[in-house]
């Protein structure tokens, strides 16, 4: 599917929409039950500025993803984007965006609409980065362009700093963080008319490199959910943040993440991530704790945003610190894992979750791979998705 189609007359959306009124009801009714689904990636709203997809988009990706999840017994997509895909491409962007929410509504599905970033963005981490455009980074020694972007770099550390300090400007001498006010204005004035929308999420794990930057965070929430809530009555949602090691000098801990909550906390929702099985006395259950507690301080439902399960190995990178980094080979879920995570979920009665996730591109943790395609662009559920329905069906 290309910007051709993706760029659908007005007159069709207008025609579906229509069609769809009927579905209302039942897609209003879908906010009082918890969501439950998958991360969903597409395809201009996630390419970054650095380099271009090699997989093939498939044909009614939108259409089959929705179908398939919705006939797996879930409700829900946290659809992930990135501010560097809507600075390289913003009309592809626009479009598709629109595309998703009017079939989003066909299938009767909640959509979060997730401001991503995965080591800060492409500038900082050309292979794998993703998130803010490059237009804050250039022109400033401190963090040169392929310097790193995950929190062990220095040259992330300075910019997070700079961030949090709402030091970061454009060569404009605009800020950052209206910057993005902006930005994510433009996504909810560009959904949040469709039944579809549940609510977006400010941004998805920021890093955290001091222990003063916990209350800058919160007054970062706290201008962005002041910013969002003049355009939007939907959910807010704010994220924990990155490292998450309990054993880290910055302070993790339930206190410290409330104070990542902004002042306004009507309709907000806290986000968290779980990537192995919290069972009785193991570390992860520490930690999924940890979060539950920092609910209940902030006085805000949880959401458990991205979930699945991996094998970590500890490692030197190439600055000689010691880092965990996901063992592809190692990394699974099984069935009986699936069932457990899912039994736990329902004894915390979340505002919803979304398993980590759906892709159209392979990835090189296998059980990261919900979905395949073939040839043709048609798309083929893999085994995990099957697990992940079967779980669903089982744990009610």
């Amino acid at each position: 599917m290309k910007l051709s189609v993706l760029g659908i007359s007005f007159v069709f959306l207008l025609i579906l929409n229509i069609s769809l009124i009927t579905n209302l009801g039942n897609a209003q009714d879908a906010k009082s039950q918890p969501l439950i689904g998958v991360n969903m990636l597409g395809y201009y709203t996630s390419l970054p500025q650095t380099r271009d997809f090699k997989n093939p988009f498939p044909d009614n990706y939108y259409d089959q993803s929705f179908k398939i999840i919705k006939d797996g017994g879930m409700n829900h997509v946290r659809y992930v984007y990135y501010w560097e895909s809507f600075v390289k491409n913003p009309v592809a962007f626009i479009n598709e965006l629109k595309f998703a929410a009017t079939l989003a509504d066909k299938y009767g599905l909640k959509i979060i609409y997730d401001n991503h970033q995965f080591h800060t963005s492409s500038w900082l981490n050309p292979q794998r980065g993703t998130g803010f455009p490059h237009f804050l980074f250039q022109n400033n020694s401190e963090y040169a362009y392929g310097s790193g972007g995950s929190p062990q770099y220095p040259s992330a550390v300075a910019w997070w700093t700079h961030w949090w300090n709402r030091e970061i400007t454009d060569a404009n001498g605009t800020d950052g963080w209206s910057l993005q006010s902006q930005f994510l204005k433009k996504v909810v004035s560009t959904v949040d008319s469709y039944p579809s929308t549940a609510g977006y999420e400010i941004l998805s794990e920021p890093q955290v490199h001091d222990v003063d930057q916990w209350d800058k965070i919160g007054k970062y929430n706290t201008f962005m959910t002041d910013e969002l809530r003049n355009v939007t009555k939907k959910d807010i949602v704010f994220s924990m943040s990155i490292p998450v090691d309990l054993e880290s000098n910055i302070g993790v801990n339930a206190t410290n993440l409330a104070k990542m909550a902004p002042v306004n906390k009507t309709n907000t929702i806290f986000k968290f991530s779980i990537y192995g099985l919290p069972s009785p006395g193991s570390y992860q259950e520490e930690r999924l704790n940890m979060f539950l507690s920092t609910g209940n301080l902030s006085g805000v439902p949880v959401y458990i945003g991205e979930w699945n399960n991996v094998a970590r190995d500890k490692v030197i990178n190439e600055e000689g610190d010691f880092v965990y980094e996901i063992d592809p080979e190692a990394s699974d879920i099984t069935p009986e894992d699936t069932t457990a995570i899912l039994k736990k979920f329902n004894e915390i009665d979340p505002y919803g979750w979304a398993f980590w996730y759906w892709n159209f591109r392979p990835h090189r943790v296998e059980n990261f791979n919900l979905v395949t395609s073939d040839a043709n662009g048609n798309l083929i559920p893999t085994k995990y998705f099957d697990i992940l329905k079967n779980a669903v069906q089982s744990v009610k």
